[in-house]
């Protein structure tokens, strides 16, 4: 059954998901970790008095010009409008009685690197997606022996790492996602490949991730508002301001996601997309998502030991095209600083480029990194002996 939060139950058996001589082989199920408000997460295990309080962490804001955003912020903080990506100054006219807390990288970084190592032993596959988002491939004969799996790895985070994080579980990557995102704060929730239709149905189009409001607007256009109704819609009906993203999206609708292969062996490449609560018409709007987005797959880069050889900025404009510009490096690189600089220089070049031809508005940025490869050991470069622009930002504030 799905569609409820489900308590955790007692550990799984040794042998979960383990076919006996002669069984078929125990299909595989996706378990998407979603780790809550990890930034905040973090700083309250060494600052517990916090708890219940609404907490942000970003570079604490300033009267002087700031292109800071928010990079987390608790459950108390989100209930007054407060979201990752926004910047500084929006969040504190929101939530003036927040604790602003400046972010403390290196220490996020060991701990993600304690994560992956925890999550890995449970998986035929670990991706990790962000710093706090991984997918796990696992195998497991039917969906409730998958669920306990997740309550298993759920309590694991808790007890040994002090985090608490929602888990979808799901047959396709997609669905994962969007049951973990259902299942917040601190849940578990299963859909079977048999529910998929109707888990997805009474679910507003919002939830498909992509998906912002102009999007939903055109949506909503054509007289569809769930995600039940969407399904019931020919892809024809909407390719004139949807173009592909149409098909894509009736297709998710009805329970068959598009995936890439891909995701099913080692992934070349890693990305990270924000689709903007409005869409931007300056570049002061898009500059700051795309170095938080950088920053995010730094990190994550960081905790794998990976290195990257190319860097890669889309944007998907108000018309729904998408244009990238990209950048092979010389030799492969790792850091946050560099991938910043470098993602921001490609977002500056694009929106130049495409502005001086066309007045669209974005409406997703996206960060991709390809060639990777593993580091064989740490490479330090200057930028480890001066302070990060962020840092920088930081030290100005009160």
């Amino acid at each position: 059954m799905h569609g409820a939060r489900l308590a955790p139950t007692p550990p799984p058996p040794a042998t979960l998901g383990e076919p006996e001589p002669g069984e078929a082989v125990a299909p595989e199920w996706v378990l998407y970790v979603d780790l809550d408000a990890y930034y905040v997460s973090v700083e309250r295990r060494e600052r517990p008095e916090l708890e219940g309080r609404p907490v942000i962490v970003g570079p604490p804001p300033t009267d002087e010009p700031n292109r800071g955003v928010v990079l987390s912020a608790s459950y108390e903080a989100r209930a007054f409008g407060v979201r990752s990506a926004m910047p500084v100054r929006q969040a504190a006219r929101l939530c003036p009685e927040a604790v602003w807390i400046p972010p403390s990288f290196p220490k996020y970084e060991r701990l993600a690197h304690e994560v992956r190592e925890l999550l890995r032993p449970h998986a035929r596959l670990l991706v990790p997606y962000s710093i706090d988002e991984s997918l796990l491939l696992v195998s497991a004969p039917h969906a409730e022996a998958a669920r306990e799996l997740a309550v298993s790895v759920q309590r694991e985070l808790r007890e040994k790492l002090g985090l608490v994080a929602s888990i979808g579980v799901a047959t396709s990557r997609t669905v994962a996602k969007i049951a973990s995102d259902r299942a917040k704060p601190g849940g578990v929730l299963v859909v079977p490949p048999a529910d998929v239709a109707s888990f997805l149905a009474p679910l507003p189009v919002r939830a498909i991730p992509g998906v912002g409001p102009r999007t939903e607007e055109i949506l909503v256009g054509h007289g569809v508002r769930t995600i039940g109704e969407l399904a019931a819609r020919r892809p024809a009906d909407m390719m004139r301001e949807l173009g592909g993203f149409a098909r894509e999206l009736v297709d998710l609708a009805r329970g068959t996601p598009h995936e890439s292969i891909e995701e099913r062996g080692e992934p070349r490449s890693r990305s990270a997309d924000r689709t903007l609560a409005e869409d931007a018409t300056s570049a002061d709007e898009v500059v700051p998502v795309v170095r938080h987005l950088a920053g995010e797959l730094a990190r994550a880069l960081e905790t794998e030991g990976l290195r990257y050889g190319a860097v890669v900025v889309a944007f998907r404009w108000s018309d729904f095209d998408r244009t990238q510009r990209g950048r092979s490096l010389a030799a492969a690189r790792e850091g946050s600083e560099a991938l910043v600089e470098e993602a921001e220089r490609l977002a500056r070049g694009l929106w130049a480029e495409e502005r001086a031809r066309r007045r669209r508005a974005v409406r997703t940025v996206s960060v991709r990194v390809e060639r990777l490869s593993e580091r064989s050991q740490r490479q330090v470069s200057l930028d480890e002996f001066r302070p990060s622009r962020s840092a920088r930002t930081a030290a100005r504030g009160p």
